[in-house]
């Protein structure tokens, strides 16, 4: 019995030392080890009393709910004097990333981004900028909520620019064509209703190069059934299935593997589009079905810091109205979520073009239109 247990050791520790040393598990348990860079950060505060409450203002941010809508840009002037943490939720459907970029007068002075994504269980992290990054870039699964914290290190100073902007996770799938040739849409009617479209259409003239929209392998092509010749890409292993119909010609074979931008086939009009007019249907599959392709790969303006002006000179503004509404949001659409009175003053911490971000006197941020106010 002890010579069976014994072996049944030794092959259960061969079996993990295998694992170990043939898959990413090494990186991985670096990473549990290594500790991020904010974390690396605060344990160069020497100041227990300000490492205590630097530390608490990240506490705090995970509490807040201040809305934007993207693309979102914001002017401010980071206050010595002042622990301040930035933070905002913001909506993103799936195939859509965002990118968070913080522009400092001082490129030297550190400033730690995260991106938090929500679920039943709460937030939990998706995203986090290494020690001297100011830019960060995220994608969750799914469609949802997401938190953005932006904290600089204890004691910067100066101008900044804050962009949050909006990325599809993939390529244009037809070469030299972009938004304005999507002219059919997911979830529009189908012979008479009988279905519905799980896809987007993209006009093109015929024989248009159509593209890879990542890196993968051809999964399988084919001339049959309601989509004429097409040609399914995976995306990874556990990624998702690109389908492309109503191909002219295939330029490739089932096994092939290629790169964002290599030719697939080309724009054409078989199967049930024939006759009509020549464009590409293009969707995409995960395990649970079909999912509105759009956001993959739909390409969105950024903010640029020229149309984002700053008119305060002064960190504090009070109130000039009788009345000032605090919103949850830069716009009237978001919520109401206080009111100041003539005379109060807010603490300026950012602005994003007719609004400022605010902090009151009690700590509670906001939103304030800039009319409101003097400073």
């Amino acid at each position: 019995m002890k010579k069976n247990q014994l072996n049944y050791i030794a092959i259960a520790a061969f079996v993990v030392i295998a694992i170990y040393a043939c898959s990413g598990i090494p990186k991985f348990a670096e990473n549990i080890v290594k500790p991020d860079a904010r974390k690396q950060y605060s344990r160069e505060i020497e100041s227990k009393h300000v490492k205590s409450d630097w530390e608490l203002a990240y506490d705090s941010a995970l509490t807040e709910n201040l809305s934007v809508t993207l693309p979102y840009g914001e002017k401010g002037t980071f206050n010595p004097l002042e622990n301040l943490v930035y933070t905002y939720n913001v909506g993103l459907q799936e195939g859509e990333m965002l990118s968070v970029e913080v522009v400092q007068e001082n490129p030297n002075q550190r400033v730690f981004i995260e991106i938090l994504e929500l679920d039943s269980g709460g937030y939990h992290s998706v995203g986090k900028s290494e020690m001297g990054q100011n830019k960060l870039e995220a994608a969750g699964e799914n469609s949802g909520i997401f938190k953005v914290i932006v904290q600089p290190e204890t004691g910067v100073s100066g101008n900044f620019f804050l962009s949050l902007n909006k990325k599809p996770l993939y390529g244009f799938p037809v070469a030299g064509k972009g938004n304005s040739a999507i002219q059919s849409f997911w979830g529009q009617d189908r012979d008479g209703g009988k279905r519905s479209h799980e896809g987007v259409d993209i006009f093109a003239k015929k024989g248009t190069p159509v593209v890879a929209v990542s890196d993968g392998f051809v999964s399988r092509t084919g001339d049959h059934g309601i989509g004429g010749k097409q040609v399914w890409l995976r995306t990874g292993i556990f990624g998702k299935s690109v389908y492309y119909a109503h191909l002219d010609e295939i330029a490739v074979e089932s096994g092939n593997s290629v790169k964002a931008g290599d030719t697939l086939g080309f724009v054409g009009n078989t199967g049930n589009a024939k006759g009509g007019a020549h464009h590409l249907h293009f969707g995409i599959y995960s395990g649970y079905g079909a999912v509105n392709p759009l956001p993959f790969i739909y390409r969105t303006a950024s903010v640029s810091q020229k149309s984002f002006p700053r008119n305060f000179s002064k960190n504090v503004a009070v109130v000039k109205m009788q009345k000032a509404i605090l919103r949850q949001g830069p716009s009237k659409e978001f919520e109401k979520v206080g009111e100041l009175v003539s005379g109060q003053t807010v603490t300026l911490l950012g602005q994003t073009k007719d609004w400022l971000h605010v902090q009151t006197d009690s700590g509670a941020k906001a939103f304030l239109h800039a009319s409101l106010v003097r400073g």
